[in-house]
């Protein structure tokens, strides 16, 4: 018996009379190509988000068509997790209601999933004409390119609103927010899940109506969803970054002083004295920074029960980790800054003048305090390490099939 395939397509709609018949009939005017490409069934779900005007009743007059409605407007990504819930198909897609998509791509994006996709986004950046205005393509741009970077994977279009999924990559993409950025969420989580994400272009065409897009309200609320919630599987991505740059301005502002004061310079301006402040600050807060995404890390590890995630680029960079360097780290660091400071000290016990001294005792508590700070988060970090690791090797002690028994007879 052949296997049949359902498609659900969900159309959010709110407030949405100028257009919602065009769009709704266009769906379902793809019926017959969906049927070509292998989807035996088109099943069309319209999600009135609170409608105050005439969208519910426009669309509930359309034949073939399930119309669920909200009772209040609870929003975008609320109306599209309403349908995905009552979506009887195993392929589930979506797009809007104000005519931007095209619901003619349905097919292309079907046949891409069936081909052994399990997330297929119509990109709008890809390559396909775009009516897209000049605002929001840079904004898109930027938030494909941020997700690139710390997906260590190339998107082109992170935010678009016309996808087909698999039903059973919701399981792995929820929880997903109520509001627009529910696309952004659903393409880093995908990204982090390692489910398989194909995008085909799509041209764009400008909406129907007015738009409830605010450029500025709601990319700041995208790329807020996009680093928060990679923040919620490979902190060290972000943290470890930042911090690492940090640390790299410290260290050249260090060694421009130093160079200085080699060179007989003794006394600072006030340029002088803020890059002195600079480094500091620079200094700590960056090894903070960068200790606290490795530890964001064994944490993440720990709710997930999943391997550690390693490395900045989406791979290991040192073996064994940075982090089981910690230990010695910190020690020869702290070793370092007791050995300039107990010299320094004695020096000026000795009659050196301040003048000639305060960079090396600057210097020696520097090192003293980042000794100090690696001992710590060495011993925390092994600790975590210790806990992620103890249900595996509880399985290891407990499994009876490594071992054999032998019976000695006297």
């Amino acid at each position: 018996m052949e296997k049949t395939t359902t498609l659900s397509i969900v159309i959010p709609a709110y407030n949405e009379e100028e257009g919602i018949a065009d769009i709704v009939h266009r769906v379902l005017g793809v019926e017959n190509d969906l049927a070509k490409v292998g989807i035996s069934r088109l099943e069309l779900l319209v999600v009135d988000d609170g409608s105050h005007d005439r969208t519910a009743q426009i669309v509930s007059s359309i034949e073939g068509v399930r119309l669920i409605r909200h009772v209040t407007n609870k929003g975008y990504g609320a109306a599209l997790k309403t349908g995905f819930l009552h979506a009887r198909g195993e392929l589930i897609g979506f797009l809007d209601a104000d005519g931007t998509y095209p619901p003619e791509y349905f097919p292309q994006l079907c046949q891409v999933a069936l081909n052994g996709a399990d997330l297929v986004i119509g990109s709008r950046m890809a390559g396909a004409k775009s009516k897209m205005p000049i605002t929001r393509r840079i904004g898109n741009l930027f938030f494909a390119n941020l997700l690139s970077l710390i997906g260590h994977q190339k998107i082109t279009d992170s935010a678009s609103g016309m996808r087909v999924f698999r039903r059973e990559v919701l399981e792995r993409i929820y929880p997903l927010p109520d509001g627009l950025n529910l696309t952004p969420v659903m393409s880093v989580r995908a990204i982090h899940e390692g489910i398989k994400m194909v995008e085909e272009p799509i041209p764009y065409n400008e909406r129907l109506g007015r738009s409830k897009l605010s450029v500025v309200r709601d990319g700041t609320i995208f790329l807020r969803s996009i680093i928060w919630t990679a923040l919620t599987y490979n902190p060290v991505r972000i943290l470890g970054a930042i911090g690492l740059a940090g640390m790299v301005m410290a260290a050249a502002i260090l060694l421009g002083l130093v160079t200085h004061r080699l060179s007989g310079i003794t006394t600072l301006n006030s340029w002088g004295v803020t890059a002195v402040f600079v480094a500091l600050v620079a200094g700590v807060t960056a090894l903070d920074i960068f200790a606290l995404g490795i530890t964001f890390n064994y944490l993440v590890s720990l709710f997930y029960k999943r391997p550690i995630r390693q490395g900045l680029l989406g791979r290991p960079l040192f073996n064994p980790p940075l982090e089981h360097h910690f230990g010695w780290m910190g020690l020869f660091t702290l070793l370092a800054g007791l050995i300039v400071g107990g010299i320094s000290l004695a020096l000026g016990v000795n009659g050196w003048a301040i003048a000639r001294l305060w960079l090396y005792l600057l210097g020696s508590a520097m090192l003293i305090l980042t000794g100090m700070q690696l001992i710590i988060y060495w011993i925390i970090l092994r600790v975590l390490e210790e806990l992620s690791q103890r249900e595996m090797l509880t399985k290891k002690d407990m499994d009876l099939s490594q071992t054999s028994e032998v019976t000695l007879t006297v």
